[in-house]
């Protein structure tokens, strides 16, 4: 039988008879060292039945592939055990090459594993153990036994005493400076660390020495990191190591579901040169291994008319309802006040104790969190109740089921959140989604249904980032005067610069040298400096260089404190105090990430109060008392986005909604919906929704992919004039679309525009006086100005000031720490301001310019408003209007977006009545004077 040799002589109760089961990964298993082997069989033979083998599928994939030294993206599910493919193959190296070679493994790093987070960091740390241990034990055992049959000598013995050692450690901020110098003094062979200090250390005089060895790195969750700056800098990191490493390490990136796969191992590896191609790699894609067993429930079949207590009362029933039933549930919500408002519901009406139920947050201490994780690991409490902050990391292995409330807002995030459940191959993810709004309804419905079709959500990664790119190019010049083409070829090695110009270097370098008249003013003084190389009789000459040679190098004597204590991507936050204007009475506090959402004339919750914002001066928000109604809900910058990915699929299943009830009516839509996974009263409120709508405005009223639905109202009583554009392409694509037509609607118009954006639309208001034709507005742009017009859209804006001071930070020409101050990120808000109008009237400047691609292509999604656009020029999509005396029920949401405050759920359920009662009435006095009339 194959494999059973491999077998033999392994002291262990194996779970099932080598004779009767097929094992198709002998190979696999043959390729360890006999006492990796043992162990592998000892761990993980009560498994071989359901996997068919010793190994899961991206373990069976992977390990030979890094044991032949190739760079591999493994891509598989949580619990399919993708972390450990990753080492599996490393540490069978590790150990064979120390113990059969006389000098065994050097003092220095082999191995390094970067994590996002460091309670990952310290999960794997702990994982490691296990077999390091483990192996070490069973070879010092068979040692034993072999000296036991044959004579040893002192030496022998001497020998068996040291036993085989493969050290891990790891570093991250929290590293104590007695735990750094000894890694100095004895290295590990596996460094865990994360992407921050990854760059400390590639800057540390001593250690980087020991860095020169490494010759694998592993990339954990690297997919939580390739859409944002954070990735940026490590793919940068990476790229510096690499030119220092003795060898070229072999790259192992892990990542759960996501796409597109090729983009994503692309930005792992990088180029061998610039402009050149990918360095090679491979891809184990297991990302769909493991079986689904995802439902969509709502609490009523009527979400307006069913009084708000019930619908309450009968979510939290079949909640807890849940949690009774299962071992241990993880609920996630949306945001962290939901997780709070959560858990004391359960605790206050349905009896769960502090003891058997907890939450986890990012505002909660590392005290609270870690004691909470780890009680998750061991399986002791019943249920726990998050937002975002349980997605990645440890290890749950007593996790039988997950609830989302509300909507995760891509595919790829309810597959990250749902596959925490039944945390190991062969155990069905079981994940359940409730839903209190009919909007979500339709976005979870099809989410749920694209999840099982196996489609997930692309990631975008950022592009020529100048202030990473100005942060990593300061610490290369503090490391060593270097040939300026090496830093070059560094940077377009790193794919995210892979497209990195010579005007861009250019612009880099201008603001690197400080080649701004004024700017050191401003006390903005050169980070390096950038010359030829000088003849031997020269004042600079550096004889390991041509002369003539373009050279670079730092420049200050602090230059190496500064960058250290500097370092980084993640930006500082702060709040700011709210003040009504013409007095001093301060009304509460505001997160600038919400200020980035207010534009003035918004109007916003606080305290149970409505103002309008006016203006912020640095730390303080000045506001007007009003009663009109909100604009911006509160949990607006603390939810995620709608992908847009998600949201051009919610089209395309609007259409096919759409053609079955103009061809059969309601009758079809209800079977058709039976094939999703949401129980009755979802299936319900669904076709109950569209039914109204088309019923009330027509099938033109309803984007599809081949449609962009505008409806205009008209409110006598608040003297306005709004616009619902149903553009369901995501939040991201509304705030910058919203903006855009903002901002001409403004210059047409001649009045102020108010915008209130959501997830599958936003509105536009202004006074009822006011009139245009928004759907010729839409029609007259130009694709090809898009971006130039957004760009002037955002100049005075407070989320144009907060971007600058961020990226400023980044690129370090405003620095958080220097000679021990520290300036907190409301002094760094300040003193950004007094550099903007600076930067704003500088033709070019690599700061002010990284600022506006980072808004336009990262926040405000300008590609995607471009490919729209260009499909309106050409006709694909129509643009279609409707005047209307009440908002559609599709409108519902966007019209009551800022009612869904917690202190306004009343307001909301009585505006949403009013809205359903007008539709209802209008429809109907349109029957009746159609009736009269024949």
């Amino acid at each position: 039988m194959p494999g059973r040799e491999l077998l033999e002589g392994i002291d262990t109760d194996l779970s099932f008879d080598p004779a009767s089961v097929e094992i198709d990964d002998e190979d696999v298993l043959s390729s360890f060292e006999p006492a990796v082997r043992e162990w592998w069989v000892k761990q993980f033979a009560a498994f071989v039945p359901e996997n068919g083998g010793f190994f899961t599928p991206p373990q069976r994939g992977a390990i030979p592939r890094i044991e032949d030294g190739t760079n591999t993206l493994v891509c598989a599910p949580t619990g399919s055990g993708k972390t450990l493919s990753a080492f599996a193959s490393i540490i069978d190296d590790l150990y064979r090459r120390e113990r059969d070679t006389e000098e065994g493994l050097d003092n220095s790093v082999y191995c390094l594993y970067i994590s996002p987070l460091k309670s990952l960091a310290n999960d794997i740390h702990r994982n490691l153990t296990v077999p390091l241990e483990g192996i070490a034990d069973i070879a010092a055992e068979s040692e034993n036994d072999s000296d036991g049959s044959n004579e040893g000598t002192d030496a022998d013995d001497e020998n068996v005493d040291d036993g085989i050692e493969i050290r891990h450690a790891i570093r991250h901020g929290d590293t104590s400076s007695a735990d750094r110098q000894r890694m100095l003094e004895v290295t590990p062979h596996i460094l865990n660390t994360t992407p921050e200090t990854l760059a400390i250390l590639l800057n540390s005089p001593k250690f980087k020495e020991k860095l020169r060895t490494t010759e694998y790195v592993v990339v954990d969750e690297i997919h939580s990191v390739a859409d944002n700056k954070r990735g940026t800098h490590l793919a940068l990191s990476l790229e510096r190591l690499e030119a220092m490493c003795n060898t070229s390490p072999t790259r192992i990136g892990c990542s759960a579901t996501v796409e597109p796969l090729d983009t994503i191992a692309e930005f792992l590896v990088g180029r061998a040169e610039p402009g050149g191609p990918p360095r090679e790699y491979e891809i184990v894609d297991a990302r769909f291994a493991r079986e689904l067993d995802l439902e969509l429930s709502c609490p009523a079949a009527d979400l307006i008319n069913t009084p708000r207590e019930v619908v309450h009362g009968r979510f939290y029933d079949e909640l807890a309802g849940l949690i009774e039933s299962h071992t241990n549930t993880l609920v996630f919500t949306n945001t962290r006040s939901g997780a709070e408002r959560v858990l004391q519901t359960l605790r206050e009406n349905h009896g769960f104790s502090e003891e058997q139920s907890a939450c986890h947050h990012g505002s909660l201490s590392k005290e609270r969190r870690q004691e909470v994780e780890g009680k998750l690991k061991e399986g002791t409490l019943d249920v726990v109740t998050t937002s975002t902050s349980l997605e990645l990391g440890i290890d749950m292995p007593h996790v039988d089921l997950v609830i989302q409330v509300g909507s995760p807002k891509s595919v790829a995030s309810l597959l990250q959140r749902v596959g925490r459940a039944g945390h190991r191959l062969g155990q069905t993810v079981k994940g359940r989604v409730l839903v209190l709004d009919r909007d979500e309804l339709v976005e979870c419905a099809v989410m749920i249904r694209k999840a099982e079709a196996n489609f997930v959500d692309r990631v975008f990664v950022p592009e020529n980032a100048h202030d990473v790119a100005a942060q990593q190019v300061y610490g290369m010049a503090i490391n060593a005067v270097r040939p300026e083409s090496e830093v070059r070829a560094i940077l377009r090695r790193a794919y995210p610069y892979r497209n990195y110009t010579d005007t861009d270097f250019e612009l880099l370098f201008s603001y690197l040298t400080a080649d701004y008249e004024g700017l050191e003013d401003r006390n903005v003084y050169a980070k390096i400096w950038r010359d030829t190389n000088d003849a031997p009789d020269g004042e600079h000459h550096y004889p390991d260089f041509d002369v003539g040679q373009p050279l670079i190098g730092k420049r200050g004597r602090l230059a190496r404190v500064i960058y250290m204590t500097n370092i980084g991507t993640i930006p500082d936050s702060f709040s700011c105090s709210v003040f009504v204007r013409g007095g001093d009475e301060r009304v509460g506090t505001l997160d600038e990430a919400y200020l980035d959402t207010l534009e003035k004339g918004d109007v916003f919750v606080l305290g149970g109060d409505r103002y309008e914002f006016r203006y912020r001066r640095g730390p303080k928000v000045y506001v007007d008392p009003t009663g009109a109604r909100p604009t911006v809900p509160s949990w607006f910058a603390e939810r995620l986005p709608l992908s847009y990915d998600l949201g051009r699929a919610i089209l395309s299943y609007q259409e096919e909604l759409l053609a079955r009830l103009e061809e059969e009516g309601p009758p079809a839509v209800r079977r058709w919906l039976r094939e999703f996974s949401i129980d009755d009263d979802a299936l319900r409120a669904l076709t109950r929704m569209f039914d109204e709508q088309i019923r009330y405005a027509g099938p033109e009223s309803v984007s599809t992919p081949a449609r962009l639905a505008i409806e205009e109202e008209t409110d006598h009583a608040e003297y306005k004039r709004r616009y619902y554009v149903h553009s369901n392409y995501g939040r991201r694509f509304n705030d910058g679309f919203s903006r855009l037509l903002a901002y001409r609607c403004a210059q047409a118009a001649g009045a102020n525009v108010a915008v209130a954006v959501a997830d599958n639309g936003f509105s536009l208001s202004m006074p009822l006086n006011r009139k245009l034709d928004l759907e010729g507005v839409i029609e007259d742009i130009d694709p090809a100005e898009v971006r130039a017009d957004l760009r002037a859209s955002l100049r005075g804006t407070d989320l144009l000031k907060r971007y600058f001071r961020i990226n400023a930070t980044r690129a370090l020409m405003i620095l958080k720490r220097y000679k021990g101050y520290e300036k907190s990120a409301s002094q760094q808000q300040v003193s950004s301001e007094m550099l903007l109008g600076f930067a704003e009237d500088l033709s070019e400047f690599a700061v002010i310019e990284e600022t506006h691609r980072e808004l336009l292509e990262d926040k405000l999604d300008v590609g995607a408003i471009e490919e729209v656009m260009r499909g309106v020029d050409t006709g694909e999509i129509a643009v279609t209007h409707r005047r209307l005396s009440s908002p559609t029920p599709r409108a519902f949401g966007i019209a009551t977006l800022a009612a869904s405050d917690v202190v306004l759920a009343e307001d909301e359920s009585r505006v949403l009545k009013e809205f359903h009662e007008r539709v209802v009435c209008d429809r109907y006095d349109r029957r009746d004077r159609f009736r009269g009339g024949v």
